[in-house]
C-alpha cells in the first residue's frame, strides 16, 4: 500500500483557494449618562469578556468596547478617559457635546463605533453578558440581527411589569412591529448598522427602527439582574415619553381613532338629544335647556381637546423631522490600544 506527499508548494496553492475565515472585530457599545459609579466595573467586566473572547478564538484582537457619554454632569467622562489612557486597553470613549438621551447616544456609538459585529448593552450591568458567546455563535450562523430577550420580570416591580408587557402588547396591535420584552440588548452586523445609517429619522426609537431593516434575525434568552450600582437612568416621566415616542413614530393608528371617537361622540350626542327630546315632550322634571345644552357642549368639547392634542403630536415630530438638523456632535474621542494608537 502505498501513500503520496502533496509538495509544500502544492499545500500553499490548495491553502490559498481555501483561506482561514477571518475572525471578526467586535465592538461593544456602551451609552453612559451620569455612571461614575458603575463604570468601572463595568468596563472591568467588558474588558474581561473581551480577553476570553479572544482567547476563545471567537473575536479578533483588535475588538474593543465603545463608552459613549452622553453629556454627563458627573465625572463619567474622567473614567472613560483614564480607562481608555491604560497600557494595552481595550477601552475607546466617545464625548457628546451635550446631552441628547440614550437613543441618540446609542446610534451615536453605532454609527461611529469600527468593526464587523457590534453589541449594545446598558451600563448598569443589567444585561447578562455571559449570553454574548451565544450572540457571536448566531452570528456565525449567518443572523445579522440577535435581541436579547428577557426570561422573565421578576426583578421588576408589579407596576413596571404590568405596564411594560401591556405596552409592548398595545405596541403590536397598533401595527408596530417590536421584539417582545426586548429593550436595546442586541447584535448587529455591519452590513445592518450600514442600513440603519440610512434612516434620517430625529426621532427615533430604535426598538422600533431596527425590525425594519428586514435582515436574518434570531433571539436569545437571558435573566436581567439588579443594577449594580447607581440610580436608574429611565424615571418614570422618560419612561412614558419613551413609550410615546414609539406609538407616534411608527402608528398613524392615534389619527385615525380621531374619526371613530368623533362618530361615536356624534351617535352619543344624537341620543341624548332625542333623550333631552323625551323627557321634555313625556314628563314635566326636565329643567329647561340644560340636558341639551350642557351635557354635549362637555362631552364634545373635551373630544375636541384630545383630538387637537393628538394631531398637534404628530405636527410636532414632522416640524422636527423637517429641520433635518444633525442628531449629535461628537467633541472628543479616545482610542485604547497600544502605544501610538491613542487619539
Amino acid at each position: 500500500m502505498s501513500s503520496s506527499v502533496i509538495p509544500a508548494s502544492d499545500q500553499r496553492a490548495v491553502a490559498s483557494l481555501h483561506p482561514p475565515a477571518r475572525l471578526p472585530v467586535l465592538a461593544i457599545v456602551v451609552p453612559c449618562y451620569n455612571e461614575q459609579e458603575v463604570l468601572p466595573e463595568t468596563t472591568r467586566r467588558l474588558c474581561q469578556l473581551l480577553s476570553e473572547l479572544v482567547e476563545g478564538g471567537q473575536i479578533d484582537g483588535s475588538s474593543r468596547v465603545w463608552l459613549i457619554d452622553d453629556g454627563s454632569r458627573d465625572r463619567t467622562w474622567q473614567v472613560i478617559d483614564l480607562a481608555a489612557a491604560q497600557p494595552d486597553s481595550r477601552v475607546c470613549g466617545i464625548k457628546l457635546s451635550r446631552n441628547r438621551g440614550h437613543q441618540i447616544a446609542l446610534l451615536a456609538g453605532l454609527l461611529t463605533a469600527q468593526g464587523e459585529v457590534l453589541i449594545s448593552v446598558d451600563a448598569d450591568l443589567q444585561d447578562d453578558l455571559n449570553v454574548i458567546p451565544q450572540m457571536l455563535d448566531e452570528f456565525s450562523r449567518g443572523h445579522d440581527i440577535v435581541y436579547g430577550v428577557r426570561k422573565s420580570r421578576d426583578t421588576d416591580t408589579f407596576f413596571k411589569r404590568l405596564s411594560a408587557e401591556g405596552y409592548y402588547r398595545l405596541l403590536q396591535r397598533l401595527g408596530v412591529e417590536v421584539v417582545f420584552n426586548h429593550a436595546d440588548y442586541r447584535l448587529m452586523s455591519r452590513r445592518a448598522v450600514e442600513a440603519l445609517r440610512e434612516f434620517p429619522e430625529s426621532n427615533l426609537f430604535l426598538r422600533g427602527l431596527i425590525p425594519q431593516l428586514g435582515f436574518p434575525t434570531t433571539t436569545v434568552a437571558y435573566d436581567r439582574a439588579e443594577r449594580h450600582a447607581g440610580e436608574s437612568k429611565y424615571p418614570l416621566g422618560k419612561m412614558l415619553a419613551l413609550a410615546w415616542q414609539g406609538i407616534t413614530s411608527f402608528s398613524a393608528l392615534p389619527l385615525r381613532a380621531i374619526t371613530a371617537l368623533g362618530v361615536t361622540v356624534s351617535m352619543l350626542s344624537l341620543a341624548m338629544g332625542l333623550w333631552a327630546l323625551g323627557i321634555r315632550l313625556f314628563s314635566d322634571h326636565a329643567v329647561p335647556g340644560w340636558a341639551s345644552i350642557v351635557i354635549p357642549l362637555f362631552l364634545i368639547s373635551g373630544v375636541q381637546l384630545l383630538s387637537l392634542g393628538i394631531i398637534g403630536e404628530y405636527l410636532a415630530k414632522i416640524f422636527i423631522e423637517t429641520k433635518r438638523r444633525p442628531l449629535f456632535f461628537i467633541e472628543r474621542l479616545v482610542s485604547g490600544g497600544a502605544p501610538g494608537e491613542r487619539e
